[in-house]
């Protein structure tokens, strides 16, 4: 275990902070300050810290002074000394004698070095400003620099304004860094030369330094009480809804579900060459279906839950043309996206006042993807994940039953996977050719989510059947109860991961049915 003396003349705030948070497992062992008054040393007192006092006498040379230090903390064990608002600048006396010694300087050094530098970033009018951990050296400010944090500057803010902004959102984060790495033996320092194990660039770096602008202030969020804006990422280069131009002038503004929603439907029509129409309900399909014509695609996408398309997303992969724009208008909708529309079908879609018609960008760049991960925000933090690009061939496929399935039904299965990755878990999607028949989407249960599929075929598909579809499922069914059901609603070939303990009861009921069955071997969990 890494234990750390902190040297402080004031608050401390720093040390507190990793005294809090542990990083790395790190403890702080001792807190000595020169200054007997200094408020550290009873909320170190607090957090049953031992604490130790130092001052200068009058008259004592700065050598002396630091000898008496070293031989206050000679009682304790530690391996790391950090500084925090020390203010008393360090001889080799003091170096020589202690372990590697870290203080963090609220700027991004080499850029404004010493005690004033939050009133030399507001004098520079400079728009980025920080904090960096540095190793101490005799030189101030000037030691090897560990790692920093950047912070924007914003119009009006004063040297108050940056002295809590850089603490709370910079040192705050990158002093415990900085500790987490020694403790976890990452740090290396020889000379000039620091050196972080796994501080390297890659899909997952050991940390992450992100800006965006505010593209937009929302309407509100997915509340009305709720405020909202959006943030644009300008390296973005694939076709997304965030810089899509709003082509019918006059219509209200695209709003946070809007966006949410149409970046689901958006991202579901890209799997397909073929052209494709989607219509999205709260990020989740009503329907999805690929066709010859795009004009077709949509009939057969809405046409699989008309009902609950009502007030939805379009999306569509090919440029809206006439014939696909009169049927949009045909009932309600929110959103419609695609890449490009000609003039005919943007008279017509502007023939509804409050439908908002999203450009986003040329067909010919529609389906290149650029963005290979996605992040979802967290209360105090951000998961990242590589974004879910699987598209299996029918030579990835495993046929688990007897019975294999026709041509007919792996196009079928093949277009229900793709579709199925894009339904919120856990997820059954019906489909027949390449159109959707029912979706049973964000069940706790799997046999749930199979009931809801056939309810909705039963009921809301106009001209539709479960009858002779099959079905796709994106987990393994932990039990035979989802394909007893299935078969019920008369589903003939199943598409789904496999690797249940009860796989083969599952197979064995879907060998009762006379039901085809294939494996993935990978599941598409999608929990957003």
């Amino acid at each position: 275990m890494t234990r750390i003396a902190g040297l402080a003349s004031n608050r401390g705030r720093n040390l507190l902070n990793v005294a809090d948070r542990a990083p790395g497992g790190a403890e702080l062992g001792v807190v000595l300050s020169n200054d007997a008054d200094a408020p550290v040393l009873d909320d170190a007192e607090e957090r049953g810290i031992p604490t130790e006092v130092v001052e200068r006498k009058d008259g004592e040379d700065r050598a002396s002074h630091e000898r008496r230090i070293l031989d206050a903390l000679e009682e304790y064990d530690f391996d790391l000394v950090c500084l925090d608002g020390y203010m008393r600048v360090l001889t080799d006396e003091f170096l020589d004698g202690a372990p590697l010694t870290l203080n963090v300087h609220p700027s991004l050094l080499p850029a404004f070095p010493g005690m004033d530098a939050h009133e030399q970033v507001v004098d520079a009018g400079v728009k980025t400003t920080g904090c960096t951990v540095h190793v101490v050296t005799e030189e101030v400010d000037a030691g090897p620099i560990v790692t920093q944090e950047p912070i924007p500057v914003y119009e009006g803010d004063d040297e108050s304004d940056l002295k809590e902004r850089v603490l709370y959102e910079g040192e705050f984060k990158a002093y415990p860094r900085a500790v987490k790495w020694f403790a976890e033996g990452k740090l290396e320092v020889d000379g000039e030369t620091v050196r972080v194990e796994g501080d390297e660039d890659g899909q997952f770096p050991a940390r992450q330094v992100q800006t965006s602008d505010r593209a937009s202030d929302l309407r509100y969020g997915e509340n009305p009480h709720q405020d909202a804006a959006l943030y644009a990422d300008a390296t973005c280069e694939e076709a997304s809804v965030v810089g899509a131009p709003q082509l019918n002038e006059g219509a209200k503004g695209m709003g946070y579900n809007n966006y949410n929603d149409a970046d689901a439907a958006l991202n579901l029509v890209k799997e397909f060459d073929r052209p494709a129409a989607a219509v999205i309900k709260h990020t989740n399909p009503a329907g999805c279906a690929t066709a010859e014509s795009l004009s077709q695609a949509y009939a057969d996408a809405l046409s699989t839950d008309a009902k609950s398309a009502f007030g939805g997303i379009v999306a569509l992969n090919r440029e809206c043309d006439e014939a696909t724009a009169e049927q949009i208008i045909d009932s309600f909708k929110e959103v419609v996206v695609a890449p490009g529309y000609t003039d005919d079908a943007l008279a017509t879609l502007r023939e509804k006042k409050n439908l908002r018609v999203l450009d986003v960008g040329s067909e010919e760049d529609f389906g290149e993807v650029s963005e290979q991960t996605t992040e979802k925000d967290l209360v105090g933090g951000h998961l990242v994940q590589e974004r879910d690009l699987q598209a299996p061939t029918r030579e990835d496929l495993e046929v688990a039953t007897e019975k294999e399935p026709t041509d007919a039904q792996i196009e079928s299965l093949l277009f229900a996977w793709q579709t199925i990755k894009h339904v919120k878990s856990n997820a059954i999607l019906f489909a027949d050719g390449t159109e959707t028949v029912g979706v049973g989407a964000g069940q706790v249960s799997r046999v749930d989510a199979v009931e809801i599929a056939k309810m909705k075929a039963e009921k809301d598909a106009d001209g539709k059947s479960a009858e002779g579809a099959v079905m796709a499922s994106d987990a393994f069914f932990p039990f035979p109860d989802g394909i007893e059901a299935a078969a019920e609603a008369g589903i003939e070939a199943v598409i789904q991961p496999g690797g249940s303990v009860n796989d083969d009861d599952v197979i064995e009921a879907a060998e009762e049915h006379d039901m085809a069955m294939v494996f993935t071997g990978q599941r598409c969990f999608r929990h957003d």
